[in-house]
């Protein structure tokens, strides 16, 4: 037993070294004396998917879930496979079946959710997401992606519900204010689109995206400073030299 013990430990060592060829050697060995072990065969399917032999990944996801149906993570590991091959829908139809034979879990029911939308199965991934936040409130991911959904079909006023339900516990990230403030936008919400972009730069000066549209929402109210304000911070950045031409035509005028 501690001679197997050893052998695991340095097989997972291997793997946590990136040096995938030794643990599939190491899971190899073990894999010869325990060839029933499900756990063994997932681990050689990521050695496998990290050496970039998808074929040899999928072999053994597969003979794993073989032995085991209710693998959580070897379904999503085997979703991820399948992407990187652009198998968007033999991705699907694993995540479909893991999702039926574990209806309750809400990781396999969001990434199921993540490939209906890489699929443009938008409705069926608008089900899938309002299933988990019916059995997860909190849920942030599932709230952020159907947020995501709503803003690419159109409902504006649902993306800044779901959105602004995970603004409420993630305050720190300027991407996520960036894309609700664009959703206020769309929504003709201005003045919450300038709250959003202010709150982003707030928690990063550095992001510059805001800036620029800061500088249009000023200009749209009429604030002629502030708009001047952040239109010359933007330009402090690395932009296309067609940005900039078009921005300093934009100040000449403001400036007018």
């Amino acid at each position: 037993m501690e001679k197997h013990d050893n052998k695991l430990e340095n097989a997972l060592n291997s793997f946590k070294n990136g040096d995938y060829k030794a643990a599939v050697k190491g899971f190899e060995e073990l894999n010869t004396e325990e060839p029933d072990n499900p756990g063994i065969l997932n681990n050689l399917g990521l050695c496998y998917a990290n050496l970039e032999e998808n074929d040899k990944a999928i072999e053994y996801y597969l003979k794993a879930l073989q032995l085991d149906s209710k693998l959580v993570q070897t379904y999503i590991n085997l979703s991820d496979v399948y992407y990187k091959e652009k198998k968007i829908i033999e991705a699907i139809n694993m995540l479909e079946t893991a999702v039926t034979l574990m209806p309750e879990n809400t990781v396999l029911k969001n990434c199921l959710a993540r490939f209906y939308i890489e699929d443009v199965r938008y409705d069926l991934a608008i089900t899938e997401l309002s299933e988990i936040l019916d059995m997860e409130p909190d849920n942030v991911d599932a709230a952020w992606d159907l947020g995501n959904v709503f803003f690419e079909t159109g409902e504006y006023e649902n993306a800044i519900a779901h959105y602004e339900i995970v603004l409420e516990k993630i305050t720190d990230n300027s991407v996520m204010y960036f894309q609700t403030a664009a959703a206020c936008e769309a929504a003709d919400e201005l003045d919450k689109a300038l709250s959003y972009h202010l709150k982003a730069v707030s928690y990063n000066p550095n992001f510059y995206p805001s800036y620029k549209k800061l500088g249009i929402l000023f200009s749209a109210r009429g604030d002629k400073e502030s708009a001047i304000e952040n239109f010359e911070e933007y330009l402090k950045y690395d932009l296309p030299k067609d940005e900039v031409e078009t921005i300093k035509a934009v100040l000449e005028n403001l400036k007018k």
